[in-house]
């Protein structure tokens, strides 16, 4: 059993993004991931991108997120489950002036370690290039999906 408490697990920010690592795979056997995150106030969310490896579950435990998968964009209020597929272009966004909040799923667990990769470099000052991002996505089996719109806040 693992239990994670309230204030308890690893926290990883990311600009407007606050995130907390619930499992990060230790305890699946690298089979789930689960994390929360907190977007502030119009957070603009990354470019659509696609994943081939893992599929990716979203549920808004407060606020709206805006899904935009393809061309198809969805307002997602509290309660509401998004599940993108591997290969599915997508993005989100807090477009409202509240915070949201949200679970994350990652099947297998593969892109938590992302996310620490682009937490380490920030920490260690150096900046995050485009071209840098774009080397961490491929390590974790991520492209940029181009010929979608850019982003969910857009």
């Amino acid at each position: 059993m693992s239990v994670v408490r309230p204030g308890e697990g690893e926290s990883i920010v990311l600009g407007t993004t606050r995130m907390r690592v619930l499992e990060d795979g230790a305890n699946t056997e690298h089979r789930l991931a689960v994390t929360e995150s907190v977007l502030a106030p119009y957070t603009p969310g990354p470019p659509q991108h696609r994943h081939s490896q893992h599929d990716e579950g979203f549920y808004v435990l407060s606020g709206t997120v805006r899904f935009t998968v393809g061309e198809d964009t969805c307002d997602a209020t509290t309660g509401t489950f998004v599940l993108v597929p591997p290969g599915a272009p997508h993005t989100f966004a807090n477009t409202t002036g509240q915070p949201a909040v949200m679970l994350s799923l990652f099947t297998p667990d593969l892109y938590v370690r992302y996310f620490r990769d682009l937490r380490d470099t920030i920490a260690d000052g150096r900046t995050l290039t485009p071209q840098g991002h774009l080397r961490t996505m491929r390590r974790y089996a991520t492209e940029p999906a181009a010929g979608f719109p850019e982003g969910a806040g857009s």
